[in-house]
């Protein structure tokens, strides 16, 4: 039954003289409020009982585009400046009777416009101690190579919060295929919601020896509102807090000891997570347990996925079964893991160039010799 049909048969039986609402609300798994949301709904004949856009008509804090543009055109003059320069720049330029931005909001703005990548953020911070302000800003994820069982190679799967450390995932795997991580994840979203942005490694499932950066799996992710981002190749630290997650792991549950089965794994594994996120204290927060720093994200997983819109000024092209796609003259590649799904391509700066977005995500830049001359990592 669809999530459409679900609710429809639910008003169905709610508006019933003598229903109990609230024993139905039990019964599928809904609160009162949502109930009665619904209930008023269905009262129009062209109810459809799909998702409505959440998004304000209004954001009145949202920094105008002149400012934004601003921001953009001192940013192109001196590329190399940070957020809290190109603050002090609008500051002398436009005077004291001008409202300037904060510097971490000249920084999401430089972010979202690709002038900062999520590569040279890290890089920015010299490698001391880095974690982000919130849970759920940052998940990483990887599998912790293979141990040997009784029933052939286990693969552990592992997703660490990265403000908390709290474990997410910790899942033994007899594979290591997109469809296993897929159904992993799921679990976990559903559980946990969603994070802002996941980093992984280069390898299967979420990369490719051949350097294309996304997969059918990160497409997805992409699709359901999640950011990318791949460690530089040869530098693991970039997913240091996983890595450093396995090594720990390894040392006080997987060194020296056999499993029969994969069932025994995984049962040895739930103890060992539930020990690591509430009992073990971690150094790299304060001797707390990332328990007592981690809550679950405000953004669920969406079941059932809203249609892919773009700007009425975007220029649209569905992406063929070989991963290409037409614009005028030229033939781009743009990835087979995008096959049949519409990108947008918006001009750069620079004349001839196209930005290339799959939904919220810039994946590409294209120039006018139909080459892709940059892809995000």
């Amino acid at each position: 039954m669809s999530i459409m049909s679900k609710r429809r048969e639910f008003v169905q039986l709610a508006i019933q003289e003598g229903t109990n609402i609230r024993e139905l609300c039990r019964r599928y798994e809904i609160s009162p409020t949502t109930a009665y949301k619904w209930i008023g709904r269905g009262r129009s004949p062209s109810e459809t009982y799909e998702d409505r856009c959440r998004r304000p008509h209004h954001s009145p804090k949202q920094t105008d585009r002149a400012m934004e543009e601003l921001i953009l055109q001192v940013r192109d003059e001196h590329p190399v400046w940070n957020a809290r320069k190109v603050r002090r720049v609008l500051e002398r330029r436009l005077g004291p009777n001008e409202h300037v931005p904060a510097a971490s909001t000249i920084g999401r703005i430089l972010k979202r416009n690709g002038r900062i990548s999520e590569a040279a953020s890290v890089a920015a911070q010299g490698w001391q101690r880095f974690e982000h302000e919130r849970p759920n800003e940052l998940s990483q994820i990887d599998f912790k190579g293979y141990i040997e069982t009784g029933q052939g190679r286990c693969y552990p799967l592992t997703m660490l919060d990265d403000h908390s450390r709290y474990a997410q995932i910790l899942k033994a795997c007899t594979n290591e295929r997109a469809e296993t991580v897929q159904a992993h994840l799921i679990e976990a979203f559903r559980r946990y919601g969603l994070p802002r942005r996941m980093n992984m490694d280069n390898g299967n499932p979420w990369g490719h020896s051949n350097g294309q950066r996304y997969t059918k799996l990160t497409v997805w992710l992409i699709r359901i509102g999640v950011g990318i981002s791949h460690s530089q190749p040869m530098h693991p630290q970039t997913n240091g807090k996983d890595e450093r997650f396995h090594r720990t792991l390894k040392a006080e549950l997987l060194s020296n000891r056999w499993f029969g089965t994969i069932e025994e794994v995984q049962k040895a594994l739930d103890g060992w997570r539930e020990i690591y996120n509430h009992e073990r204290p971690h150094e790299g927060i304060g001797m707390e347990v990332p328990a007592a720093r981690y809550i679950a994200s405000v953004r669920p997983y969406p079941e059932a996925l809203p249609p892919i819109e773009y700007d009425t000024t975007d220029l649209v092209r569905t992406v063929r079964s070989n991963g290409r796609a037409q614009v005028g003259k030229c033939d781009y590649f743009i990835g087979e893991p995008f096959a049949g799904q519409p990108v947008a391509l918006r001009p750069t700066r620079e004349d001839g160039e196209w930005d290339v977005f799959f939904c919220h995500e810039r994946i590409a830049t294209l120039d006018r010799h139909g080459a892709v001359s940059k892809m995000r990592r």
